[in-house]
C-alpha cells in the first residue's frame, strides 16, 4: 500500500476526518504515537522500514532542505507543511526530485490573529507577572495600561496581520502596517495606514510580527532595532523566531527600553532552559502554538490532505509552493 508519512501533532486525535479522507482514497497513514516529538531527522527516514511505501510526507517541523532526505525517499511525490510557512522545505530541490511542495494557506490565520490579541491584552495589563505574584501569596496593585488610543504597527500585512487589524476595529487604536506587497484595498476597508517598515517600528506602541524568515530579516529586531523603537515599546512575534535576536531582546527589556514582549516562535526550538529571555520580568513566551486550536488543526488537515490526495492522482493541486 502506498502510504502517507504524517509528522504533524495530534494527527490522530484532532484530524481524524483527513485520516478517514487518505484511507478512502486507498493510501494508508503512518503516524507514531511513540515519538516523543512528531518529526523524522534524516537519519530516521534513512532507516524507515516503510520508506520505499512513502509517497508523501504531511509535516510539522521536519527539515526538508536536506537533499539525502528526498534519496531515501524515492517514490515521494509530495511534501505538505502542516500549516503555512514553508522555511523548512527547500521548494527548488523537491523540484528537483519531481516533489510537489504544499502548505495550507489561512487555515490557521484566524488562530494565530486571535493569539496575538491576546498577547497585547495580557503585557499592556501585566497579567502573566501578576498571577506569578498572587501564586507567591503576593497582592500587587500594578499599573497596566489600556490598548485604547495606543498606535499598533503590524509588520507585515497578509492574512494574519488582516485579521489582527479587523479584531483591533473595536478597539479604537491606530494601525500601522508596512508590506512588500501592501493590499490597499483592504487597508483601506480595514482603516489601516500603509507605511514604511522604518515608521511602523519607531512610531508604534506595539509592534507585532508578521512576516517570514529570509536572509533578509534574520535577526531583524536586534540591538540597533531595538533602540530606534519608542521607549517603553512592547514587542510581540507570533511570526518565526528567526526574525529576533533573543539576546538583545533580554538586554532592550532590561534597560527599560522595551516595556514588554510576546513571543511565540523562537530561533532554537524548544528554547533553552538558560535563555537570558527568560530571566526576564514583562514576558510572556509560549511553545509555538499560534496555531494550535482544534478549529485550525481541523481546517488545515483537511486542506493539505486534499491537496496531496492531487498530486497523487495526478490532478493540479490547490495550494502549490514550488510550481
Amino acid at each position: 500500500m502506498q502510504n502517507v508519512l504524517v509528522s504533524a501533532s495530534h494527527f490522530d486525535t484532532l484530524c481524524k476526518d483527513a485520516w478517514k479522507l487518505f484511507e478512502e482514497n486507498g493510501y494508508g497513514v503512518i503516524y507514531d504515537t511513540e515519538k516523543s516529538f512528531p518529526s523524522y531527522t534524516t537519519e530516521e527516514i534513512e532507516n524507515h522500514p516503510q520508506k520505499d511505501t512513502i509517497v508523501a510526507a504531511l509535516i510539522g517541523m521536519d527539515d526538508y532542505r536536506d537533499e539525502k532526505k528526498y534519496q531515501a525517499l524515492p517514490n515521494l511525490k509530495a511534501v505538505a507543511k502542516f500549516g503555512v510557512g514553508v522555511d523548512n522545505i527547500d521548494g527548488e530541490l523537491a523540484k528537483k526530485y519531481g516533489v510537489t511542495a504544499l502548505n495550507a494557506p489561512g487555515q490557521n490565520s484566524n488562530a494565530v490573529a486571535e493569539l496575538t490579541i491576546a498577547f497585547m491584552l495580557d503585557l499592556l495589563r501585566y497579567v502573566v507577572p501578576l498571577h506569578k505574584a498572587m501564586e507567591n501569596g503576593e497582592w500587587p496593585r500594578a499599573m497596566g495600561n489600556e490598548i485604547k488610543g495606543k498606535t499598533i504597527g503590524l509588520l507585515g500585512f497578509g492574512a494574519i496581520a488582516r485579521l489582527v487589524a479587523k479584531k483591533l476595529q473595536s478597539f479604537d487604536v491606530e494601525v500601522l502596517a508596512f508590506d512588500l506587497y501592501p493590499n490597499e484595498k483592504a487597508a483601506k476597508e480595514l482603516g489601516v495606514k500603509m507605511t514604511t517598515r522604518e515608521e511602523v517600528i519607531t512610531k508604534s506602541d506595539i509592534v507585532s510580527i508578521h512576516i517570514p524568515a529570509t536572509p533578509d530579516t534574520y535577526h531583524l529586531f536586534n540591538d540597533e532595532t531595538f533602540a530606534t523603537m519608542k521607549k517603553g515599546a512592547f514587542l510581540i512575534n507570533p511570526a518565526r523566531g528567526a526574525l529576533v535576536d533573543l539576546d538583545a531582546l533580554a538586554r532592550a527589556m532590561e534597560s527599560g527600553q522595551i516595556a514588554g514582549a510576546a513571543l511565540d516562535a523562537f530561533e532554537v526550538e524548544p528554547l533553552p532552559k538558560d535563555a537570558a529571555i527568560l530571566k526576564c520580568k514583562n514576558i510572556v513566551l509560549t511553545p509555538h502554538t499560534g496555531a494550535e486550536t482544534e478549529e485550525s488543526y481541523h481546517n488545515v488537515s483537511m486542506t493539505t490532505a486534499r491537496d496531496i490526495i492531487k498530486v497523487l492522482k495526478g490532478e493540479e493541486p490547490e495550494h502549490c509552493v514550488n510550481r
